[in-house]
């Protein structure tokens, strides 16, 4: 196989970024439309924070997170239940020659970004930032 010589380093390709992108917007509109013929995920809101694609594009996971953080465990279930029907929706509204298999996993991000803030408000740390600044 050819190396791509574009991109060296262990990130994501520009190929892999846009892919991921692409997918990301298409499973939100599905999901905001409630184009799923299952009325138990239909009901729920639901973010689609990132999706990051395999190198060889083959496998996209979609990191989400229900509304207000309740009913994580569900959310998971149902879309892992809806799996099929999602990468066909997904197919149709991208034109992609190959649709990814599709694997869902939390987003922690806002859970990594208030334990960041929490860190930052200790007294120990703000007197060491202040005292670099």
């Amino acid at each position: 196989m050819a190396k791509n010589k574009f991109h060296d380093g262990p990130g994501p390709s520009q190929r892999q970024l846009r892919v991921g992108e692409l997918i990301r917007r298409s499973l939100s509109e599905v999901l905001a439309r409630g184009d799923v013929h299952d009325p138990d995920l239909n009901r729920m809101s639901i973010t689609v924070g990132e999706v990051r694609t395999s190198p060889d594009l083959k496998i996209a996971t979609a990191y989400v997170l229900p509304l207000g953080g309740k009913g994580q465990d569900e959310v998971l279930k149902l879309l892992a239940q809806n799996r099929g029907e999602l990468r066909r929706a997904i197919g149709k509204k991208t034109g992609l020659k190959y649709t990814p298999d599709l694997r869902f996993q939390l987003d922690q991000t806002f859970d990594q970004m208030d334990e960041t803030r929490r860190m930052l408000s200790q007294d120990h740390v703000r007197r060491d930032i202040e005292d670099d600044g």
